[in-house]
């Protein structure tokens, strides 16, 4: 719903409301509405608002009417008002109507326990005007960001970390280290940033920040509990009671509410249950003349079902003409090509309404990814000694690529190893030869052991669900989602990542997630109740893109030479491997898109944020 900065005020000659106010300024995107500041001799406030609840009564900065605590809040608190009852029921006295002062009086009765009574999703920070410190949480899934930077007696936080470049304490530098993490996933898999001494909070974590030390403490944590003893029908009928309840609670608003539809079950079936509840308007994106895009589906769902949909399609010069500005509002680089149609079917969207609900989450809690079919397909093989496959792993390596290779290398690596999102892009050899210091190189799966080691009791499947929910899905799933739709004043709201779905997600056997060519067993079959077979039914296809195709075509593969030929792309990558790469992707030798977008998102992001006389504040949104 909007976007909060802040920094503790070590300068008090500086005028601190004119920086808070340039800080602010820098994600105007994220709350067009209103903004509003708190600049005192210790604490420097700034809030962008996209006005969604009590659009008159929750303007921020908030204080209480005691002058003792302020906030400034991102998000909705689906249970603000449950929780405002049970507050007022003790004697809090409330002046608004705006989910923002439940924070407040629920600090003061619960005070670091307060993120555990939430249901939403939200980073905040709340200001003690007596003792000067500061409290702060975010979500337990990541939907909302937060970022912080502390240096010496510097302490700043924000939403997104282009805020921090107005800050003149705020010093700027590349961290390379994490160059091989993200040629490897797409993106940095835990809690760093290319950005020296810039972190995120993690989701389910809190911090308290008082007399210049920083505490960081986990609130809450993803523990499965499952149920062997529940029944693929019993799963089901909780998932469909569940998931209607979510739905309705996500539907909080005193603006209209619209939704995303792509051509998936999940999408489908949360702009089907939003639309009973209210009429609804739906968008979807696709392409022109392709045979990539899934509009003839998600038009036919809109036309079956009654629910008004609008649709727009993008093409090629569409598609490169804004990956420098989605480069600008990631903060990070991240090359998932979805981002792009994400990017514009938001900006379509914005024209009629200030919220969607998304279908984000529902693979993760559920088990609708493909690669969690793998352990199906090696199970009997798993069965064999360790000793044996790993064996045979090494001296299949050693052979060409043929039918049976692969199957034979993977079966003998232990999980973390093998999973599917370890070298995504560029495996370790690649890495060594593409970059131009191999030496910062490094075995990448480190990064995701300790996630698997947390869980190594549980079935595969299970822990690749853990991880994805710890890595895949704060990182680059939601960090799309909550960029592309801010990026155009948009709120995105996600049903399945709710407090109680995950709840009940955690208890459910395998058999009700995954089975052997299909996930989400139960998922789909709470779907097929109300949704068409045709869409309950259709397999797991992710976001297709043609985007390998126009990458052959001269126009784009000259824009992207000329790319790798730059002075950032020279100064970080081997020239001579990246020309190859593009080479032998247009000659059709091979696909290589996902390399070639990795690189290319990688130096536009750069050239903004670090080349030389780049400055982020001087860029115009």
């Amino acid at each position: 719903m909007c976007g909060f900065n802040g920094f503790v005020v070590t300068n008090t000659t500086r005028d601190n409301a004119a920086v808070i106010r340039d800080m602010s300024d820098q994600i105007v995107h994220r709350g067009p509405d209103d903004d509003g500041y708190f600049v005192n001799d210790r604490i420097a406030l700034g809030f962008r608002r996209l006005s969604i609840i009590d659009l008159e009564g929750g303007h921020q900065p908030m204080t209480r009417a005691q002058s003792d605590y302020t906030v400034v809040f991102n998000g909705e608190i689906y249970n603000y008002q449950e929780l405002r009852a049970e507050l007022e029921a003790k004697g809090y006295v409330f002046a608004t109507n705006s989910d923002t002062e439940t924070l407040l009086h629920g600090y003061v009765e619960w005070g670091n326990e307060l993120p555990t009574h939430l249901r939403g999703m939200f980073a905040f920070v709340i200001f003690d005007h007596v003792t000067g410190e500061l409290f702060g949480a975010r979500d337990i899934f990541g939907i909302k960001p937060f970022y912080y930077f502390k240096e010496g007696s510097t302490f700043l936080f924000g939403s997104e970390i282009k805020s921090f470049l107005k800050h003149p304490d705020f010093t700027k530098r590349f961290n390379a280290e994490l160059l091989p993490a993200y040629l490897s996933f797409e993106y940095i898999p835990d809690h760093r940033t290319f950005f020296d001494n810039v972190y995120k909070l993690l989701p389910g974590h809190s911090f308290r920040y008082a007399d210049g030390d920083l505490t960081i403490r986990r609130y809450h944590e993803i523990d499965f509990n499952i149920d062997s003893n529940i029944t693929l029908e019993q799963a089901t009928t909780r998932i469909r009671e569940q998931f209607v309840e979510s739905v309705q609670a996500h539907m909080i608003a005193d603006v209209e509410v619209g939704s995303f539809l792509s051509s998936g079950v999940d999408s489908s079936y949360v702009a089907y249950q939003a639309n009973l509840l209210t009429p609804l308007r739906t968008y979807s994106v696709g392409y022109e003349n392709s045979q990539w895009s899934e509009l003839p589906y998600s038009t036919s769902f809109a036309e079956q079902t009654g629910i008004k949909n609008k649709a727009s399609t993008m093409g090629p010069e569409d598609f490169f003409g804004a990956a420098a500005d989605i480069q600008w509002f990631m903060d990070e680089p991240l090359s998932n090509p979805s981002a792009v149609p994400l990017y514009f079917v938001a900006k379509e969207a914005s024209k009629d309404v200030k919220v969607v609900l998304s279908g984000e989450g529902a693979d993760e809690l559920f088990g609708g990814y493909n690669h969690y079919n793998e352990p199906g397909s090696m199970r009997a093989y798993l069965k064999l000694p360790f000793f044996i496959r790993s064996g045979l792993s090494k001296f299949a390596a050693k052979f060409p690529k043929v039918k049976g290779r692969r199957f034979l290398v993977r079966g003998g690596q232990p999980l973390y190893k093998r999973y599917f999102r370890i070298d995504y892009v560029f495996n370790e050899a690649e890495r060594s030869q593409l970059l131009l210091d191999p030496s910062l190189n490094f075995d990448t799966a480190t990064l995701s052991k300790s996630l698997f080691d947390h869980v190594s009791e549980l079935d595969d499947v299970t822990q690749m669900q853990y991880v994805d929910m710890y890595t895949w899905l704060i990182y680059d799933i939601l960090l799309k989602a909550d960029r592309m739709s801010m990026a155009n004043s948009l709120e995105l709201r996600v049903p399945f990542l709710d407090k109680k779905m995950l709840e009940l997600a955690m208890t459910l056997p395998e058999n009700t997630r995954v089975v052997p060519h299909q996930g989400k067993i139960a998922l789909r079959r709470a779907a097929a109740s109300v949704l068409p077979p045709q869409v309950s039914n259709r397999p797991k296809i992710g976001f297709p893109s043609p985007l390998f195709e126009w990458m052959r075509q001269p126009e784009y593969a000259a824009k992207i030479s000329a790319v790798f030929d730059s002075t950032t792309a020279r100064h970080f990558f081997n020239n001579d491997f990246l020309q190859k790469m593009l080479a032998d992707h247009v000659s059709g030798k091979v696909s290589n898109m996902q390399k070639i977008w990795s690189i290319y998102c990688f130096v536009l992001w750069f050239d903004q944020y670090f080349a030389e006389g780049a400055h982020a504040a001087q860029k115009a949104a």
